[in-house]
C-alpha cells in the first residue's frame, strides 16, 4: 500500500451520450475516445450490445469490439469489463447501457410478490454495474437511448398524456454518475446537459469530434481550480458524492473546506427532513474529515 496526494493527472472520466437512434451516438463515442487516447484506437474498446453494430465504423481505426450477447445482465457487462480491462484498454465504450436497464425491468417484472418490494433485489444488480464504471482505473463512454417522455396534464377536466421530451432509457438518477452527460439530437448536434468539466456548460450546439475528446484529456490532466471545484460542490446530490470530491482534490479542498461545510451541513439537514417526514432514506452517510 502506498498513500500519494491527489492529483487530476489520474482523473478518468465518466461520459454518457444520449440521443436517438441515427443521432450518431457510436460515432462521436469513438471520435472521443480518439481524443482521449492522442489518436491511438487500438487502446479502445467497444462493448458492443447493439447486434455488431461497432463494427460499422472500423473505417476510423483500429479499435476492439466485444460483442455482448443477450442476456445483457449487470453480471455480464461486468465480465466484458474486465476482460476489457484485462487487456490493457485505456478507455472503454459501453454501447449501450439502455439494455442493461431493460433487462433489469424484465427481471423486476418476472418477480413474484411485492412489485414495490422487488426493486430491493434489483438495485443491488445496478449499484454493481455502475460501481464498476465509476471505480475501473480507465475512461468510459457510456451511450444511452432515449425515448417520448410524457406527464399527465389536466385539460377539460380528464387527465390527458402530453409531450414533455425525450428521456433516456435508464434509471432517473443515472445522470448524476456521470462527470459530463451529452445530449445529441437527430441531426447530430450535442450540448451538455451536465458538465462538472465547464468546458462545455452553457455553450452553443456543436458536434463532437476528436478535439472534444482531446479537450476533456487536458482537463483531465490539469489542475483544478477553486472555481471550478466550488461548482463541483454545488452539484453534489449526496454524501458519498460530496466525500468523494474532497478526498480526490484534497489539497485543494482544505482551502475552501468552509464551501464543503456548508454543502455537508445542508444535504443533511435535507436527509433530516426527509427521513422526518417518512419519505426516504440518506443516500450516503459518509463524513468529511
Amino acid at each position: 500500500m502506498e498513500l500519494k496526494k491527489s492529483e487530476r493527472s489520474k482523473a478518468k472520466i465518466k461520459m454518457a451520450l444520449q440521443g436517438p437512434s441515427g443521432s450518431g451516438k457510436t460515432t462521436s463515442a469513438i471520435l472521443l475516445a480518439q481524443g482521449l487516447t492522442n489518436g491511438n484506437l487500438s487502446k479502445v474498446a467497444i462493448i458492443d450490445s447493439e447486434n455488431g453494430s461497432a463494427n460499422l465504423y472500423s473505417h476510423l481505426g483500429d479499435y476492439n469490439v466485444l460483442s455482448l450477447d443477450t442476456p445483457h445482465s449487470p453480471e455480464r457487462y461486468i465480465q466484458a469489463i474486465d476482460v476489457c480491462l484485462a487487456a490493457g484498454m485505456e478507455v472503454i465504450i459501453l454501447d449501450s447501457i439502455s439494455h442493461c436497464w431493460d433487462y433489469l425491468l424484465d427481471y423486476h417484472s418476472s418477480l413474484a410478490g411485492n412489485s414495490f418490494a422487488n426493486w430491493a433485489k434489483i438495485k443491488p444488480l445496478e449499484k454493481a454495474f455502475v460501481n464498476k464504471i465509476l471505480q475501473s482505473d480507465v475512461h468510459f463512454i457510456a451511450t444511452m437511448r432515449v425515448k417520448q417522455d410524457y406527464v399527465l396534464s389536466e385539460k377539460n377536466g380528464k387527465m390527458v398524456p402530453e409531450k414533455v421530451g425525450l428521456k433516456a432509457i435508464q434509471r432517473d438518477e443515472i445522470s448524476y454518475e456521470f462527470t459530463i452527460v451529452f445530449d445529441i439530437d437527430s441531426k447530430h448536434f450535442a450540448t451538455a446537459s451536465k458538465d462538472r468539466t465547464l468546458l462545455f456548460e452553457g455553450k452553443p450546439q456543436f458536434i463532437i469530434n476528436s478535439q472534444t475528446g482531446k479537450k476533456i484529456l487536458d482537463w483531465c490532466n490539469s489542475t483544478l481550480t477553486k472555481e471550478q471545484l466550488k461548482v463541483m460542490i454545488t452539484e453534489c446530490n449526496n454524501m458519498n458524492e460530496l466525500t468523494e470530491l474532497y478526498h480526490n482534490n484534497f489539497d485543494i479542498a482544505k482551502t475552501i473546506e468552509q464551501d464543503f461545510v456548508a454543502k455537508r451541513d445542508l444535504l443533511q439537514k435535507l436527509t433530516s427532513n426527509i427521513t422526518s417526514n417518512g419519505n426516504g432514506t440518506s443516500n450516503g452517510t459518509a463524513r468529511l474529515q
